[in-house]
């Protein structure tokens, strides 16, 4: 109880300057917080969670919370069913405090879409906190939370962990269940961990992971102890392939570059052999990306219709109803209504790319590409157990800086986009501050389902380095 208390004083402190979440559930929390006691005390066994608070990304289904994806589309939609990963989380005894804010639907990388305002870094409240899962990296930077449940659909799980010098980690897909999620791009939707250290990402990996049934992408494989491959720090017979085609991008910050060639001389030092690779195509992941996963969100989207679900106009411009009839009329401006300005864009995008005539030009021609992309990782993959690069051009810009332009905002996902559409696992650790005061981090990338392999490399990293120890100057809220 006193460590829930805790957790929500510190969210209300910090949700002016910060605002990480769009719903905070404190009557709920303390009753979960109070069992976890109750249940202690009486004997019985606990779960691996018992106590602990963690924050669900708000694209989750929760059934005694909303789920709003940060859209007027759903602002008022409370699920009638938990998420499997949710269902885990209350099986391990995890204290659920609230939902956190993202760009609206998971389409963003600043978290400044969101119909609930924008989130902000908390090591500095004039820049962004990257996104989609902007909130759940921002409220464990703001130490909140100790975890948070994050998506990473081209990065958004990645992206906000390095910009705010936390760790998270993207899974293998399929690794953790989807059901229950709100699809944006459902061949590239990942579920996965944020925490200050690999060890915490490990436990909470190890609790939301495993087969589901209801959901038909789901890998029906055991799961690995995670947290039992971090015993040891010694990275002999690990070979390491620096990205170099990455490092040597026109578009990468120099403190980001430093950053990555200053750790290959902490893996050598661990033991791991490094040697360069390069992924010939690496230039096409973020043109491919830009159509796949507009693409699927214009299909999966496009339920929301006022009818079937969403926000339903209360209101017809006469003019449409006459010439539309009233149904289409509806359809037209409740979408208008309940949907901001860069899902608009990415639906049109989709749908364009979809549409007869184009959709060999664009869509089909994006899934050849994605074959060359994944054929290029397991290449890489002959020459090295694991791959080195960075996880974002730069550190965390402005609020507001790129808003207004999206190829600028798309191109923060030039180094993160490629593992989704391979399908493997990635990691982002955190790796120093930049002249500024802003967080630096890398990024490992592991072959499908070696998230232990991953783990293991960023546990020898953490083990012989402080980065994962600096937090924001002082404590947001404090």
């Amino acid at each position: 109880m006193e460590i829930a208390e805790s957790a929500l004083a510190s969210i209300e402190d910090s949700q002016t300057s910060v605002h990480a979440f769009t719903h905070v559930d404190r009557e709920r929390a303390l009753i979960a917080a109070a069992a976890v006691d109750a249940k202690r005390k009486a004997g019985h066994t606990m779960g691996a969670l018992a106590g602990v608070p963690v924050a669900v990304k708000d694209v989750l289904c929760t059934k005694d919370m909303p789920t709003t994806c940060a859209s007027n589309m759903l602002r008022d939609f409370r699920p009638p069913y938990d998420a499997t990963v949710i269902e885990k989380l209350r099986i391990a005894d995890a204290v659920i405090v609230g939902k956190t804010n993202m760009d609206e639907f998971a389409m963003g990388a600043s978290t400044e879409t969101s119909a609930f305002g924008v989130t902000r870094n908390p090591w500095d409240t004039t820049r962004i906190p990257g996104g989609s899962s902007g909130g759940a990296a921002a409220c464990v930077a703001a130490r909140s939370v100790p975890l948070s449940i994050g998506t990473d659909t081209g990065g958004s799980i990645r992206q906000p962990a390095a910009l705010c010098g936390v760790t998270g980690l993207k899974p293998t897909y399929g690794r953790v269940s989807r059901y229950g999620l709100v699809a944006f791009a459902s061949s590239l939707d990942q579920v996965g961990p944020i925490a200050w250290t690999v060890e915490e990402v490990a436990l909470l990996l190890r609790v939301i992971a495993g087969f589901e049934p209801r959901d038909s992408t789901s890998l029906d494989l055991e799961v690995p102890d995670y947290h039992a491959v971090l015993q040891s720090n010694d990275l002999r017979g690990i070979k390491i392939g620096v990205l170099r085609d990455a490092l040597d991008n026109d578009g990468i910050d120099e403190s980001i570059r430093n950053a990555v060639i200053a750790s290959v001389d902490v893996f050598r030092s661990a033991g791991a052999e490094i040697v360069d690779v390069n992924l010939p195509h690496s230039e096409y992941c973020v043109p491919t990306y830009y159509v796949i996963a507009p693409s699927e969100a214009s299909s999966n989207l496009s339920r929301y219709d006022g009818a079937h679900y969403g926000h339903r106009a209360e209101q017809l411009d006469p003019d449409k109803a006459e010439q539309l009839g009233p149904l289409v009329a509806t359809y037209c401006r409740s979408r208008a209504e309940g949907f901001g300005s860069e899902v608009k864009r990415r639906i049109m995008v989709g749908t364009y790319a979809l549409s007869e005539g184009y959709a060999d030009q664009y869509y089909n021609q994006a899934l050849k590409v994605r074959r060359l992309i994944k054929e290029d990782y397991d290449a890489a993959f002959t020459q090295a157990d694991l791959l080195l690069g960075p996880v974002t051009p730069s550190p965390a810009f402005g609020l507001g800086e790129k808003i207004d332009d999206p190829i600028q905002m798309y191109l923060c996902d030039l180094f993160t986009v490629g593992a989704n559409l391979a399908g493997i696992p990635a990691l982002s650790l955190p790796a120093g501050l930049d002249a500024d005061g802003l967080p630096l981090a890398i990024q490992l990338q592991a072959p499908v389902l070696e998230e232990s392999r991953l783990l293991f490399a960023g546990a020898a990293f953490q083990s012989a380095t402080d980065h994962h120890k600096l937090r924001p100057e002082k404590k947001i809220g404090s």
